[in-house]
Protein backbone atom coordinates (compact mmCIF):
# COMPACT_ATOMS: atom_id res chain seq x y z
CA UNK A 1 0.00 0.00 0.00
CA UNK A 2 1.27 3.58 -1.15
CA UNK A 3 1.52 6.69 1.47
CA UNK A 4 3.23 8.48 3.97
CA UNK A 5 2.81 6.22 6.35
CA UNK A 6 3.32 3.08 4.10
CA UNK A 7 5.21 0.55 6.06
CA UNK A 8 5.06 1.88 9.20
CA UNK A 9 3.48 1.08 12.49
CA UNK A 10 1.85 3.70 14.56
CA UNK A 11 0.29 2.92 18.19
CA UNK A 12 -2.59 5.51 18.81
CA UNK A 13 -4.48 6.31 22.32
CA UNK A 14 -7.71 7.81 22.96
CA UNK A 15 -9.68 6.65 20.65
CA UNK A 16 -13.04 6.61 21.91
CA UNK A 17 -15.70 7.68 19.75
CA UNK A 18 -15.67 8.94 15.75
CA UNK A 19 -15.49 12.28 17.36
CA UNK A 20 -12.15 12.57 18.46
CA UNK A 21 -9.10 13.67 17.06
CA UNK A 22 -7.39 10.07 17.93
CA UNK A 23 -9.92 8.45 15.91
CA UNK A 24 -9.29 10.34 12.87
CA UNK A 25 -5.57 10.28 13.17
CA UNK A 26 -5.88 6.44 12.84
CA UNK A 27 -8.32 6.58 9.98
CA UNK A 28 -6.05 8.75 7.68
CA UNK A 29 -2.75 7.02 8.83
CA UNK A 30 -4.55 3.68 8.15
CA UNK A 31 -5.21 5.53 4.55
CA UNK A 32 -1.94 6.51 4.14
CA UNK A 33 -0.44 2.57 4.45
CA UNK A 34 0.25 2.31 8.18
CA UNK A 35 -0.45 -0.33 10.92
CA UNK A 36 -2.41 0.98 13.66
CA UNK A 37 -2.71 -0.76 17.16
CA UNK A 38 -5.15 1.16 19.44
CA UNK A 39 -5.04 1.18 23.40
CA UNK A 40 -8.16 1.50 25.64
CA UNK A 41 -8.94 2.42 29.17
CA UNK A 42 -12.54 1.29 30.77
CA UNK A 43 -14.63 1.16 28.23
CA UNK A 44 -12.60 -1.67 26.24
CA UNK A 45 -15.86 -2.76 24.75
CA UNK A 46 -16.49 0.53 23.29
CA UNK A 47 -13.07 1.10 22.08
CA UNK A 48 -13.44 -2.09 20.07
CA UNK A 49 -16.84 -1.03 18.57
CA UNK A 50 -15.35 2.25 17.57
CA UNK A 51 -12.27 0.74 16.36
CA UNK A 52 -14.95 -1.34 13.43
CA UNK A 53 -15.33 1.50 11.88
CA UNK A 54 -11.98 2.20 10.76
CA UNK A 55 -11.23 1.01 7.34
CA UNK A 56 -9.05 -2.17 8.64
CA UNK A 57 -10.41 -2.82 11.76
CA UNK A 58 -7.36 -3.15 14.53
CA UNK A 59 -6.38 -4.80 17.84
CA UNK A 60 -7.37 -2.66 21.19
CA UNK A 61 -4.89 -2.87 23.79
CA UNK A 62 -6.23 -2.28 27.73
CA UNK A 63 -3.97 0.58 29.10
CA UNK A 64 -4.30 2.55 31.96
CA UNK A 65 -1.50 5.07 31.41
CA UNK A 66 -1.27 5.57 35.51
CA UNK A 67 -0.90 2.11 36.10
CA UNK A 68 3.01 0.58 35.69
CA UNK A 69 1.81 -2.59 35.76
CA UNK A 70 0.26 -1.73 32.20
CA UNK A 71 2.62 0.42 31.32
CA UNK A 72 5.84 -2.26 32.24
CA UNK A 73 4.00 -4.88 30.02
CA UNK A 74 2.82 -2.80 27.03
CA UNK A 75 5.75 -3.35 24.86
CA UNK A 76 5.19 -7.24 25.02
CA UNK A 77 1.68 -7.05 24.62
CA UNK A 78 2.47 -4.81 21.38
CA UNK A 79 4.62 -7.45 19.94
CA UNK A 80 1.92 -9.93 20.00
CA UNK A 81 0.11 -7.78 17.71
CA UNK A 82 3.02 -7.45 15.31
CA UNK A 83 4.34 -10.51 14.61
CA UNK A 84 7.38 -11.44 13.25
CA UNK A 85 8.67 -7.57 12.90
CA UNK A 86 7.55 -5.83 16.39
CA UNK A 87 9.33 -2.39 15.55
CA UNK A 88 6.95 0.89 16.59
CA UNK A 89 7.50 3.90 13.89
CA UNK A 90 5.16 6.06 15.94
CA UNK A 91 2.70 6.95 19.06
CA UNK A 92 0.01 9.07 19.13
CA UNK A 93 -0.52 10.43 22.35
CA UNK A 94 -4.26 11.87 22.93
CA UNK A 95 -4.93 11.27 26.89
CA UNK A 96 -5.87 13.78 28.83
CA UNK A 97 -8.34 14.13 32.04
CA UNK A 98 -9.46 16.77 34.67
CA UNK A 99 -11.92 15.90 37.37
CA UNK A 100 -14.41 18.43 38.07
CA UNK A 101 -12.49 20.28 40.93
CA UNK A 102 -9.45 21.22 38.13
CA UNK A 103 -11.61 23.61 36.34
CA UNK A 104 -11.94 25.93 39.42
CA UNK A 105 -8.65 27.89 39.44
CA UNK A 106 -8.56 29.49 42.98
CA UNK A 107 -10.19 26.74 44.71
CA UNK A 108 -8.96 23.59 43.37
CA UNK A 109 -7.24 20.93 45.24
CA UNK A 110 -4.19 19.26 45.13
CA UNK A 111 -5.60 16.03 44.60
CA UNK A 112 -7.83 16.70 41.75
CA UNK A 113 -4.74 18.82 39.99
CA UNK A 114 -1.78 16.23 40.52
CA UNK A 115 -4.53 13.81 38.52
CA UNK A 116 -4.66 15.84 36.09
CA UNK A 117 -1.15 16.70 35.32
CA UNK A 118 -0.44 13.06 35.36
CA UNK A 119 -2.57 11.57 32.78
CA UNK A 120 -2.18 14.96 31.16
CA UNK A 121 1.05 15.52 30.75
CA UNK A 122 3.31 13.09 32.89
CA UNK A 123 1.72 10.04 30.59
CA UNK A 124 3.27 11.83 27.38
CA UNK A 125 6.52 10.59 28.84
CA UNK A 126 5.58 7.64 30.34
CA UNK A 127 3.92 6.20 27.85
CA UNK A 128 6.88 7.27 25.36
CA UNK A 129 9.25 5.39 27.75
CA UNK A 130 7.05 1.97 27.53
CA UNK A 131 7.01 1.66 24.09
CA UNK A 132 10.79 2.93 23.78
CA UNK A 133 12.05 -0.81 23.30
CA UNK A 134 10.53 -0.83 20.01
CA UNK A 135 11.47 1.74 18.77
CA UNK A 136 15.07 1.25 18.08
CA UNK A 137 14.94 2.38 14.64
CA UNK A 138 13.66 6.11 15.50
CA UNK A 139 10.11 6.88 14.85
CA UNK A 140 7.85 9.95 15.82
CA UNK A 141 5.95 10.80 19.31
CA UNK A 142 3.23 12.99 18.32
CA UNK A 143 0.69 14.57 21.34
CA UNK A 144 -2.65 16.97 21.67
CA UNK A 145 -2.34 20.07 23.74
CA UNK A 146 -4.91 22.61 23.88
CA UNK A 147 -2.97 26.13 23.49
CA UNK A 148 -1.05 27.06 26.35
CA UNK A 149 0.38 30.79 25.82
CA UNK A 150 -2.58 31.91 27.29
CA UNK A 151 -4.95 31.61 30.22
CA UNK A 152 -8.44 30.69 28.44
CA UNK A 153 -11.46 31.30 30.59
CA UNK A 154 -13.21 28.24 32.70
CA UNK A 155 -10.24 25.96 31.70
CA UNK A 156 -8.08 26.48 34.84
CA UNK A 157 -5.99 23.33 36.08
CA UNK A 158 -6.39 21.50 32.84
CA UNK A 159 -4.58 24.71 30.98
CA UNK A 160 -1.72 24.17 33.09
CA UNK A 161 -1.30 20.58 32.41
CA UNK A 162 -1.48 21.42 29.44
CA UNK A 163 1.44 23.89 29.88
CA UNK A 164 3.18 21.41 31.63
CA UNK A 165 2.50 18.99 28.48
CA UNK A 166 4.03 21.44 26.30
CA UNK A 167 7.38 21.41 28.57
CA UNK A 168 7.14 17.97 28.52
CA UNK A 169 7.43 17.68 25.10
CA UNK A 170 10.30 20.14 24.40
CA UNK A 171 12.56 18.08 27.51
CA UNK A 172 11.44 14.63 25.76
CA UNK A 173 12.61 15.91 22.13
CA UNK A 174 15.71 17.04 23.42
CA UNK A 175 16.91 13.89 25.53
CA UNK A 176 15.32 11.55 22.45
CA UNK A 177 16.83 12.92 19.31
CA UNK A 178 20.23 11.44 19.39
CA UNK A 179 17.88 8.24 19.13
CA UNK A 180 16.29 9.43 16.40
CA UNK A 181 13.13 9.80 17.69
CA UNK A 182 10.97 13.10 17.01
CA UNK A 183 8.44 14.71 19.65
CA UNK A 184 5.81 17.18 18.26
CA UNK A 185 2.53 18.12 19.58
CA UNK A 186 -0.59 19.82 17.45
CA UNK A 187 -2.48 22.54 19.16
CA UNK A 188 -6.29 22.00 17.78
CA UNK A 189 -8.87 24.66 18.72
CA UNK A 190 -11.84 23.34 20.55
CA UNK A 191 -14.25 20.50 19.05
CA UNK A 192 -17.39 18.84 20.14
CA UNK A 193 -15.97 15.51 21.53
CA UNK A 194 -16.09 13.24 24.96
CA UNK A 195 -13.74 15.02 26.30
CA UNK A 196 -15.41 18.43 25.43
CA UNK A 197 -18.21 17.54 27.19
CA UNK A 198 -16.08 17.85 30.53
CA UNK A 199 -15.41 21.19 30.81
CA UNK A 200 -17.71 23.38 32.62
CA UNK A 201 -18.56 25.84 29.53
CA UNK A 202 -17.20 24.60 27.23
CA UNK A 203 -19.63 26.58 25.16
CA UNK A 204 -18.19 29.97 26.49
CA UNK A 205 -15.13 28.84 25.59
CA UNK A 206 -15.05 27.55 22.42
CA UNK A 207 -17.31 30.69 21.22
CA UNK A 208 -13.76 32.79 21.03
CA UNK A 209 -13.00 30.67 17.35
CA UNK A 210 -16.93 31.83 16.03
CA UNK A 211 -15.28 34.97 15.76
CA UNK A 212 -11.36 34.86 15.76
CA UNK A 213 -10.47 31.98 13.41
CA UNK A 214 -9.63 33.66 10.29
CA UNK A 215 -9.73 30.73 7.91
CA UNK A 216 -12.78 29.83 9.77
CA UNK A 217 -13.08 26.74 12.67
CA UNK A 218 -15.73 24.08 12.46
CA UNK A 219 -16.58 22.62 16.10
CA UNK A 220 -17.67 19.19 14.36
CA UNK A 221 -14.56 18.81 12.51
CA UNK A 222 -11.44 16.94 13.97
CA UNK A 223 -10.34 15.50 10.80
CA UNK A 224 -7.84 18.60 9.85
CA UNK A 225 -6.34 17.98 13.49
CA UNK A 226 -5.77 14.24 12.70
CA UNK A 227 -4.33 14.88 9.86
CA UNK A 228 -1.75 16.84 11.06
CA UNK A 229 -0.87 14.51 13.38
CA UNK A 230 -0.52 12.32 10.61
CA UNK A 231 1.84 14.78 8.36
CA UNK A 232 4.14 14.93 11.85
CA UNK A 233 4.35 10.83 12.17
CA UNK A 234 5.14 10.69 8.59
CA UNK A 235 9.04 11.65 7.06
CA UNK A 236 8.00 14.54 5.61
CA UNK A 237 8.90 16.17 8.95
CA UNK A 238 12.55 14.85 9.58
CA UNK A 239 14.15 17.20 11.34
CA UNK A 240 11.52 18.50 12.98
CA UNK A 241 11.47 17.80 16.72
CA UNK A 242 10.30 19.50 20.09
CA UNK A 243 8.03 22.03 17.97
CA UNK A 244 3.57 22.52 18.69
CA UNK A 245 1.68 22.93 15.30
CA UNK A 246 -1.30 24.81 15.54
CA UNK A 247 -4.20 23.40 13.73
CA UNK A 248 -6.65 26.04 15.66
CA UNK A 249 -8.08 28.12 12.10
CA UNK A 250 -5.29 30.93 13.02
CA UNK A 251 -6.56 31.58 16.20
CA UNK A 252 -3.20 31.62 17.98
CA UNK A 253 -1.54 34.33 15.82
CA UNK A 254 -4.36 36.75 16.38
CA UNK A 255 -3.53 39.97 19.15
CA UNK A 256 -5.27 40.47 22.18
Amino acid sequence: MSGILAGKRILVTGVLTESSIAFHAAKVAQQEGAEVILTGFGRLSLVERIAKRLPKTPPVIELDVTNQEHLDGLADRIREHAGDDSGLDGIVHSIAFGPQGAFNFLEGEWDDVSTAVQVSAYSYKSLTMACLPLMERGGSVVGLTFDAQVAWPKYDWMGVAKAALESTNRYLARDLGPRGIRCNLISAGPLKSMAAKSIPGFEDLADVWNHRAPIGWDLADPEPAGRGVVGLLSDFFPRTTGEIVHVDGGVHMMGA
